[in-house]
């Protein structure tokens, strides 16, 4: 597929919602895990969080989806959202709060250009915690060009972070 637009570079994904079927739960989950503020709640339907006091983030809502079911695994829909952590010692913070709370992870990865931890909400929905590498520690190819990869993240050495 061609096309003579592209999207501008400077655009941003501002915030997503996402389809809950138990707003407390996700709250304890978002606010009381993973550290975000609750901004603002719609009665009991929907809520709305943030990273600092944006307007929001996320929005959590059960406006269809109140006491269902997750997707199946093998269905079309939100594979992961991913939260950029500003530091490498954030990115340990959070690992280690997920550790303290014996959270189940769904994989750890070191991409060459992030580290990343991967993990579920409540209703499945998938989220990469990550943090970038500066651009000039981006591995390369013969070509110049970005060379991602998967390796295993060395979640010791993630954790002498906080040693500082």
């Amino acid at each position: 597929m061609t096309s003579d637009y592209l999207i501008p570079a400077s655009a941003k994904i501002g915030h997503i919602h996402l389809k809950v079927a138990d707003l407390e739960r996700s709250l304890k989950f978002y606010c009381d895990l993973l550290g975000f503020n609750c901004i603002s709640k719609s009665g009991a339907d929907a809520a709305f969080i943030s990273a600092g006091n944006y307007h929001h983030h996320i929005g959590l809502n059960t406006w269809y989806s109140k006491n269902s079911e997750p997707s199946s695994y093998n269905s079309t829909g939100l594979f992961h959202f991913a939260l950029l952590y500003p530091t490498r010692k954030d990115l340990a913070r959070i690992y280690k709060r997920l550790l303290d709370h014996e959270y189940p992870l769904t994989g750890v990865a070191d991409h060459g250009v992030r580290e990343a931890i991967y993990l579920s909400d409540p209703d499945q929905n998938g989220l990469e915690l990550y943090t970038a590498r500066p651009h000039e520690l981006w591995p390369k190819d013969n070509n110049g060009d970005v060379k991602m990869y998967t390796q295993p993240l060395d979640l010791k050495n993630l954790l002498s972070e906080l040693n500082d």
